[in-house]
Parts: C-alpha cells; structure tokens; sequence
C-alpha cells in the first residue's frame, strides 16, 4: 500500500513538473531594434556636426504588440537606449507597431508575427518621421 501511495504520488509530482514546463515552452520571444529615420533636414557631414548629432529618443516612439485582428492591446515594449527591445510573449499571431501612429503622422508600416513555442523571432520596426 505505501509502495502504490509514493508511486502515484511521485507520478503527479512529475505530472505537475511537466505543466510547468509546458507553460514555459508555450511562449516564445520577441526581440528586435527600433530605426528612426528622417529625423531633421540633411546636413553636410563633417567633424563639428557629428560631434553634436543627438541620439533618437525612443520613448517618443512606444512600440505595441497588438492582437493580430489588431483589437486588442497584448503588450507595449520598453526600447533601450540602443534601440534594441525584446518581450515574452504567449504563442500566437501578432501585430507590431507603433502607439498613436496615425495621429502622430508617422510612416511605417506594422509588422505581423508569429511567436512559436520555446523560439525567438526578431522583428525590426523602421520609423520615418517624415521630417524633411
């Protein structure tokens, strides 16, 4: 009897253990760099102006991971300072882009993808700001 108690109980503990693991493989990762573009007017390159070229600020640029019907809202995503980001996200097919795109006139185009169990997939967002 307690031979048949350890051996059921070594079972479920190994059952848990696997569903567990399932939810860690049931989700993927998504990575990618954020490119601003056109940000000012063409200026000869020489040594004075890319001494005091600024880098992007991509906080002005929040990336959003939508639902593919693009309806909902899955996750917004933090940009470093380099421009690189990267989420973990639920399996599934999804839209990449950019919070309030068409009220700040922006030009790009919204990336779809698909997150795979226990993969990583990499998706670059380019931004024209349309700034000439």
């Amino acid at each position: 009897m307690l031979l048949r108690y350890l051996a059921a109980a070594s079972l479920l503990a190994g059952s848990i253990g696997s569903l567990a693991a399932n939810d860690d493989i049931a989700s993927g990762v998504l990575e990618g760099h954020l490119s601003i573009l056109s940000q000012k007017e063409v200026e000869l390159a020489d040594a004075e102006n890319a001494k005091t070229a600024t880098p992007p600020d991509y906080a002005e640029y929040p990336l959003v991971v939508l639902s593919r019907d693009r309806k909902q809202e899955v996750a917004r995503l933090t940009v470093d300072a380099n421009g690189n980001y990267h989420a973990q996200l639920p399996s599934g097919d999804y839209v990449l882009d950019v919070q309030d795109r068409a009220h700040k006139h922006l030009r790009v185009s919204p990336q779809p993808f698909t997150i795979a169990a226990g993969r990583t997939v990499r998706v670059d967002m380019n931004i024209d700001t349309g700034v000439r």
